[in-house]
């Protein structure tokens, strides 16, 4: 009988995560039903959502339960099929969690769908043509709406989100400005994706030396903003706002393990007219055909540059996701599974 290896949520983090909330277990591969599906697991996608879930509170998406297999989006392999739609050997991308294996009942809409590995890569399906990817894609051509000559800012600009982001709002006439922690980040931004300018948070300890540099980045104001950051960072941007900006929240990861998110200035919202959007790219799936084959069609020309950090081995998810909380991750943070 095959042997699947498992994370579970061992306990609910208290500030930063560690390492002992979580558990590998070891359990047997069960016998498939009719009309289920097993999958042998290639990558595992860590992201940033997955610390919200740990926490017992409300939120838009339910609690990661206690001594579950830790939630988490897979490529991987088909091996075993009593499916009619699907047969060993597909490639398939779902959400099989932190674990070698998973069981899936095909015939639920949504949970498995079968990718094209000819002119993608596997693992790119977790990232630049997967849920990142997308993310970029729905805050910025529907919340954002860029216009060709408008500067478009994106903080996290390294990272698999923002990246995306950058590359999408260039391909659409803009001044792009990412912000990223550290210069090696800075010049991959710039250098690598194209981004006209990124300035290194790092080099910025108070909100004035961090505005100043974004003056000088966005000479002309700036109109668009993705989000993934909030603090400081925010605020910096919040000043240098055109009037009637839009500004889309995707991610608050300064304040991911309880810390508090001040605004400091949230008069420019009337006085600048701005639209503010938080969104969660799972309920926009109406846009999501539309999106993959943009990015899709751009990652397989190679028009869409993307970056991994691969850890070896499930055994090193949790230190790879603490890692990824901190910025030690450079581009998309995969865990190879095979």
């Amino acid at each position: 009988m095959t042997q699947n290896q498992q994370i579970l949520l061992a306990s609910r983090p208290q500030g930063e995560p560690s390492a002992a909330n979580f558990r590998l277990v070891e359990v047997p591969v069960p016998a498939l039903a009719d009309g289920q599906v097993l999958v042998r697991h290639h990558y595992l996608s860590l992201d940033p959502y997955m610390r919200g879930r740990m926490n017992e509170g409300k939120s838009y998406a339910q609690p990661q339960p206690l001594d579950q297999v830790m939630i988490g989006g897979t490529v991987g392999e088909v091996v075993e099929s009593r499916h009619p739609g699907f047969a060993a050997g597909d490639k398939v991308v779902g959400m099989g969690g932190w674990q070698l294996y998973s069981v899936v009942d095909a015939g639920q809409p949504g949970l498995l769908r079968k990718v094209d590995t000819t002119h993608v890569p596997l693992s790119a399906y977790l990232g630049a043509v997967g849920m990142p990817g997308v993310t970029a894609w729905v805050g910025l051509i529907k919340i954002i709406e860029p216009k060709a000559g408008e500067t478009v800012v994106v903080s996290a600009a390294s990272g698999a989100v923002g990246s995306a982001v950058g590359q999408l709002a260039k391909a659409r006439g803009c001044r792009v400005v990412g912000f990223a922690g550290g210069k090696d980040k800075c010049a991959y931004a710039v250098d690598e994706l194209g981004f006209d300018a990124c300035i290194d948070y790092k080099a910025h300890p108070d909100l004035k030396s961090l505005s100043a540099a974004l003056k000088e980045a966005a000479p002309d104001g700036v109109d668009g903003y993705f989000e993934n950051v909030g603090g400081m960072i925010l605020d910096a941007v919040m000043l240098r706002m055109n009037a009637f900006g839009r500004i889309a929240f995707c991610g608050m990861i300064s304040g991911y393990n309880g810390e508090p998110i001040p605004m400091a200035h949230p008069q420019l919202i009337l006085t600048q007219r701005l639209k503010l959007q938080g969104f969660i790219v799972s309920e926009h799936m109406e846009h999501w055909p539309e999106a993959l084959k943009e990015l899709g069609t751009l990652v397989a020309s190679g028009k869409l540059k993307y970056r991994e950090t691969v850890a070896q081995g499930l055994a090193s998810a949790p230190e790879a996701f603490i890692g990824l909380l901190k910025g030690r991750n450079f581009g998309k943070q995969l865990v190879k599974l095979i």
